[in-house]
């Protein structure tokens, strides 16, 4: 299958159900620093919650929504990117992330997901990309700003994560906002 290099030891590729004992591996590794925020590393817990995760996806993308990638440094899986929601009828779509500790601080994030952003502006014609993310992860926060998109309000309170109310920030870049197709 198609991997696209994000740098000389990293590859962002397709993640499919095939994968799930992969995934299970590597949230198994990540677990209590992706679970800091996401909810992902409560909802992966064994090989069938892997393999319904993303199974998921698979139905997602079958219906032209939601898409999920993973990242692969020196050939281990160590996170990955997805569109979240992906609406083609109001041309609004979720971009969201997770990543392991040793592979934090590379830009491997940023990178994929300019290439999900290209790909949903330049090639499906989405109007808007969105950005979720509790205003206690300042990493993911960070990642927006990268990218260039606007933090354009806090919904206080608005998602009870493992018994507390988190702020979720939402940014968002138009389409009219990113650089053209190279």
């Amino acid at each position: 299958m198609f991997s696209i290099d994000l740098a000389e030891d990293a590859q962002l590729f397709p993640l499919e159900i095939w994968h799930a004992e992969e995934f299970l591996t590597h949230m198994d590794r990540g677990r209590e620093y992706i679970g800091e925020h996401i909810v992902l590393a409560d909802f992966v817990t064994d090989l069938d919650s892997a393999q319904g995760f993303l199974s998921a996806y698979a139905q997602k993308t079958a219906a032209d929504g939601g898409r999920i990638y993973g990242i692969r440094v020196d050939d281990t899986l160590v996170g990955g990117v997805l569109f979240r929601t992906f609406d083609t009828g109001t041309g609004n779509c979720e971009v969201g992330c997770w990543l392991e500790p040793t592979a934090a601080g590379r830009g491997l994030v940023t990178k994929a997901c300019r290439v999900l952003i290209d790909w949903a502006f330049h090639d499906r014609g989405m109007h808007r990309v969105e950005w979720h993310a509790s205003s206690a992860n300042k990493k993911s926060l960070a990642v927006a700003e990268r990218l260039g998109m606007t933090r354009e309000g806090v919904l206080r309170q608005a998602y009870p994560y493992r018994g507390v109310r988190q702020d979720t920030e939402i940014w968002a870049v138009l389409a009219h906002e990113w650089p053209p197709a190279a």
